[in-house]
């Protein structure tokens, strides 16, 4: 009877939230944890997949916390089963209950990291997925960071960013390893020498939006550390970032924006004359697709807000007076040339100018 209302709750999504709701009305919770630790394989994979699904909603975890204190125990132990459908659903439940803060700390505690770790470097899609889920949802919660570099899991997460197609792996990969860079400069460091910024360098122009907004995001984290900065630089970080603040996605836009600035207050003109270089170079091309991607950087630098950064713009005459001789093209009324691009680069030499002072700023009155 339990095996065909549990059935029930996994097969069909339409009518998912309302099987879940009856088992937990019908108190079928304590049932299906016990039967965790049936030895029918087929009762195990029921009984997650259903305990996987009432975990969904939160009220449903608030109740799993207060009356159901083996429920991780067994979970992690299911990810030893040598079962991969029973493993799946297992990581699967326990990454849904990862979606609260008493939980992420749980499942470290319970030892939860080591089967877990397994599954993310099996040859298997699908378990991998759900363990990466797991990690990802598990790291958010800043006491799990260490203890989960201290287990293993940066070389294993940085090579999946490599080694799949499957956009999903890559954006919990890499939200994994932002995540374990959050909240100090030791956990930054080991995750660039695991190698995840150079990873990140060399697919970041391959992959799709979500991955690429994933990976820009941590490498603006990343470049956070003062001490970390000339690692970034020299790893040619802003050969990737620099492109994308012109992508067709806001959010890779302002992270690529966020890490060039990071980057860029700390070092204006290192190495190689850092981005001072890269913006006179583009600026002087004479080609207005490069103009136009260095005269955007410089407007996102420029609204970021950062003292230090707008200072040394200010100060960088070569710069300024490029964009000065761009802001004072006439805007033909011809309108091709504005579809050309030209119109909007004046247009946006002009926002850049009125930011350094050489017009009236709003912003500086705004709430």
């Amino acid at each position: 009877m339990w095996e065909h209302a549990v059935g029930s709750s996994s097969s069909s999504d339409g009518g998912i939230d309302d099987n879940r709701q009856q088992l937990v009305n019908a108190g079928a919770i304590p049932v299906l944890v016990q039967l965790l630790s049936s030895s029918d394989v087929d009762v195990q994979y029921y009984c997650t997949t259903a305990l996987s699904n009432i975990a969904v909603d939160a009220s449903n975890r608030k109740r799993l916390a207060q009356t159901e204190s083996r429920l991780v125990q067994s979970l992690v132990h299911l990810m030893d089963s040598s079962t991969p459908k029973v493993q799946c659903q297992a990581a699967l439940a326990l990454r849904n209950l990862a979606s609260d803060e008493k939980y992420q700390l749980e499942i470290v505690r319970a030892k939860g990291l080591p089967p877990l770790l397994r599954l993310l470097q099996s040859s298997y899609l699908p378990l991998i997925l759900s363990a990466v889920a797991c990690i990802r949802n598990i790291s958010i919660h800043p006491l799990n960071e260490s203890p989960i570099i201290d287990a293993g899991f940066l070389k294993p997460l940085v090579d999946l960013l490599g080694s799949t197609d499957n956009e999903e792996i890559q954006c919990h990969a890499i939200s994994t390893l932002r995540n374990l860079a959050a909240s100090s400069d030791r956990n930054k460091e080991l995750v660039l020498q695991a190698g995840a910024v150079q990873k990140c360098k060399d697919l970041v122009l391959k992959v799709p939006l979500s991955v690429q907004s994933e990976m820009t995001a941590a490498i603006a984290v990343l470049a956070l550390s003062d001490e970390l900065k000339p690692h970034l630089l020299n790893l040619g970080v802003f050969d990737v970032l620099i492109p994308l603040t012109e992508s067709e996605s806001i959010e890779v836009q302002g992270n690529s924006a966020a890490a060039l600035g990071n980057l860029s207050s700390k070092d204006w003109a290192d190495p190689n004359g850092g981005i001072h270089g890269y913006l006179k170079r583009f600026l002087a091309s004479g080609d207005p697709t490069f103009q136009h991607i260095a005269i955007w950087t410089l407007l996102q630098l420029l609204e970021s807000e950062d003292k230090r950064l707008i200072s040394y713009i200010a100060k960088s005459d070569d710069v300024v007076h490029m964009v000065k001789s761009i802001s004072d093209k006439n805007i033909e009324s011809d309108e091709e040339d504005q579809e050309d691009g030209e119109g909007e680069v004046i247009a946006l030499a002009r926002r850049c100018l009125e930011f350094l002072g050489n017009g009236p700023r709003q912003t500086l009155v705004e709430a």
